[in-house]
């Protein structure tokens, strides 16, 4: 029937959340059509597939709406889930595993991330010292790579790995621009092997913005967000 893999995904180029799901349909071989939103002048498109929230990414599915960054990488893999890679372990230990630290790295260390960087005085202090839950997560991985040595290709790819990419692949851009070490290989060296491999997947690469544009785009992001609180 015509039309019925018509699949429409709202967002903006810079949003790690649609970086997300792009990866997910792109990794399944999924075609879609991108629609760029301006999020100060939201679409009536985006407002009325996404009521509740009013936030990107929405994937539209054959016209029926998806919003929540967690639950449309689900929806890919179960409603693609004859095309490669499997984004979810068939095991329900292993995907409960899966979910819990995904959910960590997000609401842990992505959030204090976005803080950090967007903040200054006692805040950004508070969301520095989160951060060092990186720590956690290392051991927490030692479950995932037994033998510490990440391997990762576009076959083997999965959501934890999605989000932890859009997180920390470019981890040296967030370290010069807060002027920490977050992914030390010496403190972190699973993390360190873990991001390496993942940054050698293709796709991965061609989602990698060059260092020096990424960095002008969150030390300009940091400043507008300074000189917004400071006129509130």
């Amino acid at each position: 029937m015509e039309g019925e893999n018509k699949v429409i995904l709202h967002g903006t180029r810079f949003s790690p959340l649609v970086k997300r799901v792009e990866l997910a349909l792109r990794l399944k071989g999924v075609a879609f059509e991108f629609v760029e939103e301006d999020l100060k002048n939201k679409s009536p498109e985006l407002l009325k597939h996404n009521p509740v929230y009013k936030q990107v990414p929405v994937l539209v599915h054959n016209g029926k709406a998806i919003a929540e960054t967690p639950i449309i990488l689900e929806y890919i893999d179960e409603n693609w889930k004859n095309n490669s890679p499997h984004l979810l372990p068939q095991d329900p230990y292993k995907r409960a595993k899966v979910r819990f630290w995904a959910t960590f790295i997000q609401q842990e260390l992505f959030q204090n991330m976005k803080t950090a960087i967007t903040t200054d005085g006692e805040v950004q202090e508070k969301a520095l010292k989160e951060l060092e839950k990186v720590g956690l997560l290392e051991e927490g991985m030692k479950e995932f790579f037994p033998d510490g040595n990440p391997s990762i290709s576009s076959e083997t790819v999965g959501i934890l790995d999605i989000v932890f990419f859009t997180c920390f692949g470019s981890h040296k851009v967030e370290e010069e621009v807060l002027g920490i070490k977050i992914i030390d290989p010496e403190k972190t060296p699973l993390l360190f092997s873990w991001v390496t491999a993942i940054n050698q997947v293709p796709l991965m690469k061609e989602f990698t913005p060059p260092h020096d544009k990424l960095v002008g785009f969150l030390k300009n992001m940091r400043a507008n967000a300074l000189k917004s609180s400071a006129t509130n």
